[in-house]
C-alpha cells in the first residue's frame, strides 16, 4: 500500500498528465481511425462476398467449411473441389453439400434437418 506522500506524488503526476480525449458517444469518429480500417487487409470484403465467390475464384489450396450445429469439420481441396462441382460452382452452395452428405444431425424435420455451415479462413 502507497504512503500517503507517495499517493500525493501520483496524484500531482495523475494531474499534469494530458486526460485522454472522452468523445461523446455519438461523436463521430476521427478520420484517422476510418483511415485505419479502410486499409486493413480484412476489409476488403466481407463474409457473404465470400461465401458468394466461384470456387475456381479463391486462391486457397484447401477450403474449409464447418458445422455449427454438430461441430463436424469438412475440408477440401480447391482443385477437387473444383473438378467435382465444377468451376462456376459458388462456394456456399458446395459447402452446404460437403456437409449434408455426411450429415449426422436427422430429425425428420425439414426446418430442422441438416448442418448449420460455419466458413472458416485458415
Amino acid at each position: 500500500m502507497p504512503t500517503p506522500k507517495q499517493m500525493e506524488k501520483l496524484a500531482a503526476e495523475a494531474a499534469r498528465r494530458p486526460a485522454p480525449s472522452s468523445a461523446a458517444p455519438g461523436a463521430p469518429l476521427p478520420a484517422e481511425y476510418w483511415e485505419s480500417v479502410l486499409k486493413d487487409p480484412r476489409a476488403d470484403e466481407s463474409g457473404a462476398e465470400k461465401r458468394q465467390r466461384r470456387i475456381s475464384e479463391i486462391q486457397r489450396h484447401v477450403l474449409r467449411v464447418s458445422c455449427r450445429r454438430c461441430e463436424r469439420l469438412v475440408e477440401i481441396q480447391t482443385a477437387d473441389a473444383v473438378r467435382l462441382y465444377g468451376r462456376n460452382a459458388v462456394w456456399k452452395d458446395v459447402a452446404q453439400r460437403l456437409l449434408d452428405n455426411t450429415c449426422q444431425q436427422r430429425t425428420g424435420r425439414h426446418e430442422e434437418d441438416g448442418c448449420w455451415p460455419a466458413f472458416e479462413t485458415p
